[in-house]
Order: C-alpha cells, then structure tokens, then sequence
C-alpha cells in the first residue's frame, strides 16, 4: 500500500514540475531543465514511466525539455504511415509518433 501511495505522490510532483518548466521557461530555461531533470529523477526513484504526454516533451538523445516553436519543430509528415515528426533542434534527433490508432489496420 505505501508503495502505491508514494508512486501517486511522486506522479502527482512530477506533473508539477513539468507544469512550473512550462512557465518559466521563456524567462530561465535552465531552470526549466532542471524542473524536467529532477522530474525524470523522481520517476526512476520510485520506478514509474513518465507519463505519454510528459514523456514526448522530453528529447531521447540529449534529454532536452522540448517547447514546439522554440527549440524544436514539429511536422506532420505523410510518408509511409502518416506520422508527427518531432526533431530536437538542439542534438537533431527525430521522434516519429504513428498517426494511426492500433487496431485500424488490415492484417494482424
């Protein structure tokens, strides 16, 4: 039990730190990379995966906190399987996230 409720604790002030790198980012953006490095601290403290959408504002190169216009681009792209492309500007990395939902395609 005590360790489910350390697990919600540690959630609930991993969403805080993402949402205080969001706001101060544009005035200190190291600061805003520090709030995501001890975010992604704390989940590896209690073993927790970050959240899906925390976990895509988080470069998986150079672990660089993403803000979309300032310091990486994000493209819909339609080769292939349609996908978002997110490229970090800072190391060039390239995140694909499939467009398609699971189950929506022909064979198994």
């Amino acid at each position: 039990m005590v360790d489910r409720e350390a697990r919600e604790i540690a959630l609930e002030r991993i969403r805080i730190l993402f949402r205080l790198a969001d706001e101060v980012f544009h005035q200190n953006p190291e600061r805003a990379q520090r709030y995501v490095d001890l975010a992604r601290r704390i989940a590896m403290r209690v073993r927790i995966h970050l959240p899906r959408d925390l976990r895509r504002r988080i470069c998986r190169r150079c672990k660089g906190f993403l803000v979309p216009g300032v310091n990486c681009r994000v493209r819909i792209r339609q080769r292939r399987e349609p996908h978002v492309a997110i490229t970090c500007l800072r190391c060039g990395a390239i995140m694909r996230i499939p467009l398609r939902r699971r189950g929506d395609g022909e064979g198994a």
